[in-house]
């Protein structure tokens, strides 16, 4: 017989939220590495609250919130709020139960800065790192080193002479900006100023952005380092050598890198950390000698080292790094860090899993 299309919740239910999320789900053992590494930080976790006061929303449900607006590319804090309202998975993830209320977003831009103080996300990721150490997942001596350009959340409206007295009519007043010579040293954005006006070549288009910098072992391509910086022709190559002289041991190592590391200077102060510069070397005036291009360890740098696109290219289409909804230096280093974060601990689950029998 036909069945009746009316529904009528039960009074009470002793169905439990674990159970609405299948055993196998893929989403299962990434949550339980990234439980592991919150579990190590609770110390510093304890440093950032007060003794007594009113109890807060626990700081671990919150960074899993963070994590999981990456993985699941949610466009802002507000539609994570709602969707985790009604999303059982979500509720699961982050630790709420069926009844708990769903804090209000703007819980996060309040905690944001108390996370930044106490420097809470370097050291999570600095877990996560240390985890796949663990695990035997790093490479301790070949790794690889780049950099890209992540979008400010500012428009070329906001690039201002610095002396400009404030005026204008409206919050969107229109001017025209062509044929005005605007440089970072006499202009600067007045809703981002931290944010740079660079361009990555002389075929594209100069954008209010940042520079994301990043070291991968070559093993399995895992993020070992992770920073942002202004957007300056320089940067990557002086945040790569700043990153590298944080890596451990003084046993030598390589690196591979593109082009656009294949200078002198860089060349040297690798020499000087016991690091061999496997650069792609330049067709005219490279500081990559024929000793070091003949080696069999520079083709298969070379061939490796394209692995540190892959986490960009995966931040950039699921994460949240192609245009940031964030302003300041240290809140978009702050993403960046978390969005890596989320690639390591994705391949750190997909590989286990392909090892285990």
């Amino acid at each position: 017989m036909r069945g009746v299309d009316v529904m009528q919740e039960s009074l009470f239910t002793t169905v439990h939220l674990e159970s609405f999320v299948p055993a196998d789900h893929p989403i299962r053992p990434l949550r339980e590495l990234f439980n592991t590494a919150l579990k190590r930080i609770s110390y510093l976790l304890d440093a950032a609250y007060a003794e007594g006061g009113r109890e807060s929303i626990a700081p671990e449900r919150l960074l899993r919130a963070q994590l999981l607006q990456v993985l699941y590319s949610i466009r802002s804090e507000r539609q994570l709020v709602e969707q985790t309202h009604y999303n059982l998975l979500f509720r699961w993830f982050v630790g709420l139960s069926i009844d708990d209320a769903v804090w209000n977003h703007s819980t996060f831009s309040k905690n944001r800065d108390r996370l930044l103080e106490h420097a809470v996300v370097p050291e999570l990721f600095a877990e996560v790192v240390r985890l796949a150490e663990q695990r035997g997942l790093l490479s301790k001596d070949h790794f690889s080193v780049d950099g890209t350009l992540i979008q400010a959340w500012a428009s070329h409206k906001s690039f201002r002479p610095k002396d400009e007295s404030p005026g204008g009519i409206g919050r969107n007043q229109e001017h025209d900006f062509h044929g005005e010579q605007r440089k970072n040293d006499t202009h600067a954005s007045t809703t981002d100023p931290d944010a740079r006006l660079y361009r990555k070549s002389a075929n594209t288009a100069a954008v209010l952005c940042y520079q994301g910098h990043t070291v991968v072992e070559n093993r399995h391509g895992l993020v070992i380092r992770a920073e942002v910086s202004h957007a300056t022709g320089t940067a990557e190559r002086d945040a790569a050598l700043k990153l590298l002289e944080s890596l451990p041991g003084k046993r030598r190592k390589t690196v591979g890198a593109d082009k656009g590391y294949d200078v002198k200077s860089f060349v040297k102060r690798c020499r000087d950390l016991r690091i061999t510069a496997h650069v792609a070397a330049k067709d005219k005036g490279s500081a990559i000698d024929q000793r070091t291009r003949r080696h069999a360890g520079y083709d298969i740098s070379q061939r490796k080292r394209k692995r540190v696109e892959e986490p960009f290219g995966w931040g950039k289409l699921i994460g949240q790094i192609r245009q940031v909804k964030q302003r300041g230096k240290a809140k978009v280093n702050t993403l960046f860090q978390v969005t890596m974060m989320g690639w390591n601990l994705v391949r750190m689950r997909n590989i286990l899993a392909a090892c285990s029998p």
